[in-house]
């Protein structure tokens, strides 16, 4: 059975609280990355259960993760990168 995500497009630096509740994480495409780091939190906020946390040098393509999260979420762009958050 192939699993739907909603997509959610993320093209500067800074916080965005993707869903609140639980889901999952299905993957991160990274469509083009600058100098600083990509963090995922199961939080609603920039703290909390960190998800993962991808370098800057991390290569364009896309991240499989399949992680359950219960509060919320969260994904901090450091930098100017452009990713795609499919989640549900």
């Amino acid at each position: 059975m192939t699993r739907v995500y909603t997509p959610q497009n993320i093209t500067t630096a800074t916080t965005t609280t993707v869903k609140s509740g639980a889901g999952i994480l299905g993957k991160i495409v990274v469509n083009a990355t600058a100098a600083g780091s990509i963090t995922v939190y199961d939080s609603l906020t920039a703290s909390g259960t960190k998800i993962a946390t991808m370098k800057a040098s991390i290569g364009e393509g896309s991240y499989s993760f399949d992680a359950a999260f219960a509060t919320g979420l969260t994904v901090v762009t450091a930098a100017a990168s452009d990713i795609t958050v499919c989640y549900n």
